[in-house]
């Protein structure tokens, strides 16, 4: 509780009439000449936020009118201006022409890999790695919807199940855990993982019933000996590449109640060269086909 004010004996300083457990606070106060150059910082920020566009509001300008992304736009004009004769190039020719030309393939190269970065990255990873939860690697040379240079130029251009384009890809896996028992599902699920040597533990009898499940219900789309079907954006399930998890209770419940991913079309946003250039980036991360 506050004290009569007294000079400290040691220091001879005021003290604020404030004690703590026996411990008195002294009264220092800053230096004026400090307090000052604090007060004309405050007021020099609040002329300063007056004159240029300081607050986080829509079409805020200031009194000034000067606004930094202005004095940037001439120098990226000026940027485009310069690269557009190669972007001219790249927009004209298809991924495989620009490939076999040494000087267009090495600016599609750096070209695609900003826009992978500044694009596709934030699904697929920096390096094309994919990440868990229904984003495929683009690093290795398995392809849900096919590597050539077409089908990644579409793929890219108009997406995956996105209801803004009317080419996007599309596939739908059925919810088979409303037509098999949860005992089916399982024998399934066991097969599957066998196709590419995955050993579960299962016996002779369970793979055999997976097997017939299999035939009757996945064949058509994956094929007899689970490769898939890249026509039909149906994965191969013998590679032991795995988009939403390859444990058996993973792929339970991929069977049981499929999670199918959404991309955008990214040719209704990016320049058609900036698609082009992205193929040939894509293609060259996995190996292509």
């Amino acid at each position: 509780m506050p004290t009569k004010v007294e000079k400290d004996h040691i220091t001879g300083t005021d003290t604020t009439g404030h004690e703590w457990d026996g411990l008195k606070e002294l009264n220092t106060p800053l230096p004026k000449w400090w307090l000052y150059v604090f007060y004309a910082t405050i007021a020099f920020a609040v002329v300063w936020m007056i004159i240029y566009p300081s607050l986080p509001v829509f079409g805020l300008r200031g009194t000034s009118g000067w606004v930094a992304r202005d004095q940037i736009a001439p120098i990226l004009a000026e940027q485009r201006a310069r690269q557009e004769p190669m972007l001219a190039r790249i927009r004209a020719a298809t991924p495989a022409q620009i490939v076999a030309d040494p000087e267009l393939r090495a600016f599609a190269m750096v070209g695609g890999r900003v826009a992978f970065a500044n694009n596709c990255a934030g699904c697929h990873g920096a390096g094309g790695q994919g990440a868990p939860g229904g984003f495929p690697s683009l690093a290795d040379d398995s392809w849900i919807w096919g590597g050539s240079y077409d089908a990644i130029h579409k793929t890219i251009a108009h997406g995956v199940r996105n209801t803004e384009d009317s080419q996007a890809r599309a596939s739908i896996m059925p919810p088979y855990g409303q037509m098999l028992q949860p005992a089916q599902i399982a024998d399934v699920a066991d097969f599957v993982l066998s196709l590419s040597g995955v050993a579960t533990g299962a016996d002779t009898a369970a793979l055999a019933r997976g097997r017939q499940v299999f035939a009757e219900n996945c064949v058509a789309c994956h094929g007899a000996a689970g490769k898939g079907n890249q026509l039909l954006g149906a994965p191969d399930l013998s590679d032991q590449i795995w988009l939403y998890g390859g444990t058996k209770a993973e792929v339970m419940r991929q069977i049981a109640n499929p999670r199918m991913g959404v991309m955008p079309p990214w040719g209704a946003r990016l320049d058609p060269a900036t698609i082009n250039m992205l193929t040939v980036y894509v293609h060259q991360l996995g190996g292509g086909q």
